[in-house]
């Protein structure tokens, strides 16, 4: 690949790949990490998503990983795909025969590490080239010779990077084009904040502790933390759920400060027949439980996603009245003719607001997705129209930033249904619906319908 071909990182490209022994590495090495990781983001690489290559290499293990090693080849890996499209770069400028793919791997997930923690950049070359002895000696040369140059000539790199938008920004060119069609004066901004790391937020069961108490008790476990304005729990310092005090009482639950809007603005009352069209895996539908006595029907069109439901509900104390496994647009599968008063249309969409929990999907989605998507969308809305009751409300969310997917997916359902009508969004900090990535949430999209 030439120096400047940074506009066609595709993950998908598999260079010559070599056979090799897993190599005998302490297990608390960043080596072993480094090792785990690459895997992980060669996985992404042939399309498979992160989550999926971290189920697979630990089902793999002999032993179960240590918390320790979780996180840190969650993290190599993620820092790696958040910025692909510059280390692919920064490869390509200085090696002339393309790596073996685990290798090149590898020096994606070691080169973040450099520029992000140079305080410990003798240790991220020692243990790359230590990696890279164990797999194949006759490349550590060229392994440590890349490391060194991006070490050293950090600054020119830079500049050279920001030559390109995507090796400047580190997305895909055509994810680019669409946040600056959307949002001619905030796209760069955009970008910038998907870059970041996302922030942990929690939510308080209300049924089962008050604010007091459950703040009380994250700040005897010394979780420093902030209301949120919506009442979510920001965390200043991210922690596993095992830290969470009380978090298998059902005191908790981890849900984005974004996402914890829908069930306020959809205004569930006690009483009233409620659907969440696309509940897996029940955080929202949660929520709505703990707002309210309603009947919920819990509906998921994927099998192995519905089963994530119920305990979810168990852990919280909670209770659905039905949890269905079945296509949302085909309401005569599923539906017993009774309408409902409240429906969440929580709609699968290309994510493009959660991107910094997901950095392989930014590699992963296509421009032609969107397309997919938006059909989809529109299918789920009007056959979940037919089962609203007049007067009724129906909440539209997405985790998107794409106005295909939003407002113009809102704009366009309006002018062919009469009887819908878009209400203002009361509490929510954006009039027009749409949020967008920050430091304490990520990106979301609410429209609010009722049927006159």
């Amino acid at each position: 690949m030439n120096a400047h071909r940074a506009h066609s990182h595709a993950p998908r490209r598999k260079p010559p790949a070599f056979a090799a022994r897993a190599p005998r590495l302490p297990a608390e090495s960043l080596a072993h990490s480094l090792y785990l990781a690459a895997q992980c983001v060669q996985g992404v690489r042939a399309g498979k998503t992160l989550p999926t290559m971290m189920t697979e290499l630990q089902q793999q293990a002999r032993s179960a990983w240590a918390a320790s090693t979780r996180g840190a080849v969650r993290d190599l890996a993620a820092n790696a795909l958040r910025d692909y499209a510059r280390g692919d770069a920064l490869i390509a400028r200085f090696v002339q025969k393309p790596l073996p793919e685990l290798l090149h791997c590898a020096l994606l997930c070691a080169l973040p590490r450099l520029w992000s923690a140079p305080e410990h950049a003798y240790t991220t070359v020692h243990q790359t080239v230590s990696l890279a002895e164990a797999l194949l000696p006759p490349v550590k040369g060229v392994v440590n010779a890349v490391l060194r140059r991006v070490q050293r000539e950090e600054a020119e790199l830079r500049a050279w990077l920001d030559e390109q938008e995507t090796t400047r920004y580190a997305f895909p060119q055509w994810w680019i084009d669409t946040l600056r069609q959307d949002y001619p004066e905030h796209w760069q901004a955009i970008l910038a904040a998907c870059q970041g790391k996302p922030p942990m937020s929690l939510r308080i069961n209300r049924r089962k502790a008050d604010e007091t108490a459950a703040c009380a008790a994250l700040e005897e476990a010394g979780m420093t933390h902030e209301r949120q304005p919506n009442g979510a729990i920001l965390l200043h310092e991210p922690r596993p759920v095992e830290r969470i005090p009380h978090f298998f009482d059902g005191w908790f639950s981890v849900q984005d400060a974004g996402a914890q809007y829908a069930a306020t603005l959809l205004d569930v009352r006690d009483g009233q027949r409620v659907l969440d069209a696309c509940a897996a895996p029940g955080g929202k539908a949660a929520h709505l439980l703990e707002r309210a006595d309603i009947r919920l029907t819990a509906l998921e069109a994927d099998a192995a996603r519905a089963e994530t439901i119920a305990p979810q509900f168990d852990r919280l104390g909670l209770r659905a009245e039905k949890i269905l496994t079945a296509d949302a647009r085909r309401p005569e599968t599923w539906w017993d003719g009774q309408p409902f008063a409240r429906i969440l249309a929580d709609v699968p969409c290309s994510a493009s607001g959660v991107v910094r929990r997901n950095p392989d999907s930014k590699w992963l989605r296509r421009a032609d997705d969107l397309r997919n998507f938006t059909a989809q969308q529109a299918a789920i809305l009007r056959a979940l129209w037919r089962t609203l009751a007049s007067g009724g409300k129906l909440l539209y969310a997405t985790c998107s930033l794409f106005a295909c997917e939003n407002r113009a997916q809102i704009e366009d359902f309006c002018r062919n249904h009469r009887d819908a009508v878009q209400l203002p969004l009361e509490g929510f900090p954006a009039a027009d619906g749409q949020l967008f990535p920050a430091p304490g949430q990520d990106g979301f999209f609410y429209a609010l319908l009722q049927k006159a």
